[in-house]
C-alpha cells in the first residue's frame, strides 16, 4: 500500500504528547485530531439531519474496505462487528460439538475472551485444551500440532500475547493444522495496525481483532476476516439483520444469511465508532503499517537495551518474529510501577506482573528516554 514517510506525519495531531510520553497503544491508541473531528461530524450530522441510514451504511462499507486494505485482502472477506468478542462468538456458533469433532485447541497465551468463549461452549459438548507456553513465553508450532488429533474441531490461537508481547508463528501453526484438516482462528488484536499482516499469505480461516489499539480508533468496532475459499460451510447461528443476504428485505420468516463474510455480523453497528474507525484507519493507511512497524521496532530495541543496562528483566522474547510491538518488563509490583511512571508523565499499563510499554509510529526516541529515566528512578520496583 502507498504510504507517506513517517517524517511527514505530524506528531502534533496527537495532543496527548503535549503533556506526557504516551506508550500505552496496547491498551488504546493515541487520539488523532482527525478521529476527534470524526465524532464531531457524526454529532453535527445527527443534529442537522437526524437519521442518516444511507450515510451510516456507506461509512460501514468504507470501514470494511479500509480494513481489507490493511490486511491486503478483499472487502467481501471482512465482517464488521462491535468487538473481537462478537466476532469470535459468531465463529463459535458455527460448530456442533455434540455431533462432530469436539476438541478446541488453544493456548496459555490467550486473552480472556478466547478462553471464556470456548469454555462457554463446553455446555454444547466442546472440550477445551490449553497448550502451555514455555517459561520464556515461547510456544512452538510443533507443540500445537502435536495436540491436534482426529477429534479437533478448531485451533484458536493468539498472534501476540497481551500479557508479555510474545509472538506466535501463525503461518507455521496454520500449515500444521491444515495438514490435519483443522481450521484456525487467529486473535490478532495485539498486532493489527502495528505488525504487517497479509491475510491471503497467512492462510488462516478466521482472523479477529479491533480498531481501538494500533489502528488508532476507539471501542465499538471489531472485525473478523473470513477466508471465503475455506469457510463456506461455516454458518453462524449467532446472527442479526445486518448478517442477512439483503438487510433491507426485513424478512421475519426465514434465515437467509449473506454468502460472504457479512454473515458473521449481527445487529445495528456502533455508528459513532464507525466514524472514528474510518478516520483512524485512513490515518494508519496514510502512514503504512510497514513504516509503523519499522519505527516501533527501533524504539523496542532502544527500550530493551536500556532495560538490560539497568539490570531489569524483559518477559518478552527477543528475536525477529518472536515479539510484537509491546515490551513487557518484569516487576515486583506492577501497579506501583505504573503509578510511579504516571507521576513522571509516562503512560504505560500492566498485566501478569509486568509493565507493558508499547510504542507506535507516533512515538519518538525521546519518549523512550523518558520511560527509561522513570524506570531507572523506580528501579527498586523492577524484578532482576
Amino acid at each position: 500500500m502507498d504510504a507517506k514517510p513517517i517524517d511527514a506525519i505530524k506528531r502534533e495531531k496527537f495532543k496527548v504528547f503535549e503533556n506526557r510520553a504516551y506508550l500505552n497503544s496496547c491498551s488504546q491508541g493515541a487520539l488523532a485530531d482527525e478521529v476527534r473531528a470524526a465524532y464531531e461530524l457524526y454529532l453535527d450530522q445527527l443534529e442537522e439531519f437526524g437519521s442518516l441510514w444511507e450515510t451510516w451504511v456507506g461509512i460501514q462499507e468504507d470501514v470494511r474496505g479500509k480494513i481489507a486494505r490493511v490486511f491486503s485482502t478483499q472487502s467481501d472477506q471482512v465482517a464488521v462487528t462491535t468487538s473481537a468478542s462478537a466476532a469470535v462468538n459468531g465463529v463459535a456458533s458455527c460448530f456442533d460439538f455434540r455431533n462432530g469433532p469436539s476438541k478446541v485447541i488453544t493456548t496459555s497465551l490467550e486473552f480472556p475472551t478466547i478462553g471464556q468463549i470456548w469454555h462457554a461452549q463446553e455446555c454444547n459438548g466442546a472440550e477445551v485444551v490449553h497448550v502451555p507456553a514455555d517459561p520464556d513465553n515461547r510456544l512452538s508450532a510443533e507443540r500445537i500440532a502435536a495436540a491436534i488429533d482426529e477429534d479437533t474441531a478448531i485451533v484458536s490461537v493468539t498472534h501476540v500475547c497481551y500479557r508479555n508481547g510474545a509472538m506466535n508463528d501463525i503461518k507455521a501453526i496454520v500449515e500444521a493444522a491444515h495438514a490435519k484438516g483443522v481450521p484456525v482462528l487467529v486473535d490478532a488484536y495485539q498486532s493489527t495496525g502495528a505488525v504487517p499482516i497479509d491475510f491471503e499469505d497467512l492462510g488462516a480461516d478466521f482472523l479477529v481483532g479491533g480498531v481501538l489499539k494500533y489502528m488508532l480508533s476507539s471501542p465499538g468496532v471489531g472485525f473478523a476476516l473470513v477466508n471465503n475459499a475455506r469457510t463456506s460451510e461455516f454458518i453462524p447461528t449467532s446472527t442479526g439483520w445486518f448478517a442477512a443476504r439483503d438487510i433491507f428485505a426485513m424478512d421475519i420468516n426465514a434465515f437467509d444469511p449473506a454468502k460472504d463474510a457479512r454473515r458473521f455480523e449481527a445487529g445495528t453497528p456502533s455508528v459513532p465508532s464507525l466514524y472514528a474507525a474510518a478516520a483512524g484507519l485512513e490515518f494508519l493507511l496514510d502512514v503504512g503499517v510497514e513504516n509503523a512497524w519499522g519505527v516501533s521496532s527501533r524504539l523496542h530495541d532502544q527500550l530493551r537495551a536500556g532495560i538490560n543496562e539497568m539490570g531489569g528483566t524483559c518477559a518478552t522474547p527477543e528475536g525477529d518474529g518472536e515479539h510484537g510491538p509491546m515490551l513487557a518488563i518484569a516487576t515486583t509490583d506492577e501497579y506501583a510501577l505504573v503509578n510511579a511512571m504516571a507521576t513522571d508523565n509516562v503512560v504505560v499499563s500492566s498485566r501478569d506482573g509486568n509493565v507493558r510499554v508499547s510504542p507506535h509510529f507516533y512515538n519518538s526516541s525521546e519518549d523512550i528516554e523518558k520511560a527509561l529515566a522513570s524506570l531507572s528512578k523506580n528501579k527498586h520496583l523492577l524484578a532482576t
